[in-house]
């Protein structure tokens, strides 16, 4: 029976997809197979030396020591697009608050007659007086950049479109499946400097990381819009902090909406600040925690690999009577080697698929007897072998 340890509350609908024969769920397992989280972090902790797989019911893993997690052939997945359409819909919705002022308009709404007891018609007077303060724009016919094609990014640059937005997106990287999802409408920038220079709202849907940190920085303050709207629902070092506060001193940025709400930002007339909601509804929850509890469990069962952020996607068909889930350093002569061994065993390869990805590697092989603990053993000597396990067809 698989072990797997839940370090926060997974969605019922998920956890239900484990079957209880093969599965014991808790929370306070001390030899777990699997971890199984959503915002719990991880760094610092111990890792105990039984965990085979960590999968995250969400997109980013930075709550996760990936780094040490590879080193010792433990995939890490996540759920890249199950959130999608929570985080295009709170984009859309920042959006029009930044454009209609509806975050003054509602403080205005909820300051009236407070200790106060308005009749009709001096509430009447009084919002017809004022409402002039509020006068915003409409979003069709403005452009809007869109930093990031992913999953969500092209959610969002097609709801734009179909809002009237004129829509540039910004994507080195974009994957096959993203270009086909994508609207023919959305335009292409050739650099981030074009679409800043040309974007009255800009977006950004990219991960974290050393590329990313800062990306909206003191540059970029110089090529905007005056007024531009800058909408953060990646992560908070994606944009820069003081050159975003100098250009909302400025008006160069005309507001800041952003999921990540710093302390030095509170208080600040052109900041909408949101508790970190992008995922926040019950069908996002839901969707991760179901997408991810299926990866682990053809993980844990037939060794495959999907939407691992570390590993590379390796799927095969199962045949044989046993099969070798083998991950190592992606070096030269790895498959000879194993292939050694395995010949030196006298143990015969039904089938094989090898995938590598950066600096790892990852390996199926399907016997046609059985995985003897010595054979793992002997593979496990390898130099380069991180980890290897066998399955019993």
């Amino acid at each position: 029976m698989f072990q797997i340890q839940t370090l926060n509350n997974i969605s019922r609908n998920g956890l239900d997809r484990l079957p209880t024969a093969l599965y014991s769920v808790a929370n306070d397992i001390a030899e777990p197979d699997a971890i199984l989280l959503r915002s719990a972090d991880m760094h610092g902790k111990p890792l105990a030396a039984s965990i085979k797989v960590v999968a995250r019911a969400g997109a980013g893993v930075n709550n996760i020591p990936v780094a040490d997690f590879s080193q010792r052939g433990v995939p890490v997945f996540n759920a890249p697009g199950a959130n999608a359409n929570a985080v295009k819909e709170l984009v859309v919705a920042g959006m029009l608050i930044a454009a209609r002022n509806l975050d003054s308009a509602l403080a205005f709404i909820g300051g009236l007659g407070a200790g106060d007891d308005l009749h009709h018609n001096d509430l009447h007077q009084r919002v017809e007086a004022e409402k002039k303060r509020f006068v915003g724009s409409e979003l069709s016919g403005k452009t809007l950049g869109v930093v990031g094609l992913g999953a969500i990014g092209v959610k969002v640059a097609n709801a734009a479109h179909a809002l009237g937005m004129r829509v540039l997106g910004f994507d080195p990287h974009m994957t096959i499946d993203g270009a086909w999802a994508l609207s023919s409408d959305v335009a292409k920038a050739g650099s981030l400097n074009e679409l800043y220079a040309a974007s009255d709202y800009i977006t950004f849907h990219v991960p974290l990381n050393d590329a990313t940190r800062g990306i909206f920085g003191p540059a970029a303050l110089d090529l905007v819009r005056p007024g531009a709207v800058l909408l953060n629902f990646a992560r908070e070092g994606i944009v820069d902090q003081p050159a975003l506060k100098n250009g909302m001193d400025s008006g160069r940025i005309g507001r800041y909406v952003t999921d990540f709400p710093s302390a030095d930002l509170l208080g600040n007339a052109r900041v909408i600040g949101l508790p970190h909601l992008g995922a926040s509804t019950g069908e996002a929850e839901e969707n991760c925690a179901m997408m991810v509890v299926d990866q682990l469990r053809d993980f844990l069962e037939n060794g495959n690999v999907h939407n691992a952020v570390n590993f590379p996607n390796t799927r095969m068909s199962r045949t044989g009577a046993a099969r070798l889930c083998i991950a190592n350093q992606n070096r030269p002569n790895m498959i000879g080697r194993l292939s050694q061994v395995l010949g030196e065993a006298g143990v015969n390869i039904a089938q094989m698929h090898n995938a590598s990805r950066g600096d790892l590697a990852y390996t199926l092989i399907d016997l046609d007897s059985a995985a003897t603990s010595a054979l793992v053993e002997s593979i496990g000597k390898i130099e380069g072998i991180l980890s290897v396990r066998a399955i019993a067809h």
